[in-house]
């Protein structure tokens, strides 16, 4: 039976954009952190849903950008099968 570290190590192996979208995440976070108190006149709700949009936009990035990566990989090695044949 795996512990949670091991589980986790596990994932990165297998898809290394989840830990590059979890500090993003943590990255967005951190910037609006220190944003909120320079916002102006910004109401205090449209700050906080632009920086969950913000912060939503780079995991979803991330998540993309995982599997395209994980597609070509795909691609190319079925059409390395194909031309060994």
């Amino acid at each position: 039976m795996e512990d949670q570290g091991d589980k986790l190590s596990r994932k990165m192996k297998e898809n290394p954009f989840m830990p590059i979208g979890i500090v993003g995440f943590l990255a967005a976070l951190g910037i609006g952190a220190y944003k909120y108190k320079h916002r102006g006149n910004m109401s205090r709700s449209l700050f906080l849903v632009q920086l969950r949009v913000a912060a939503q936009g780079v995991v979803v990035g991330s998540l993309c950008l995982g599997i395209i990566f994980s597609l070509g990989k795909r691609i190319l090695h079925s059409a390395t099968d194909k031309k060994e044949a």
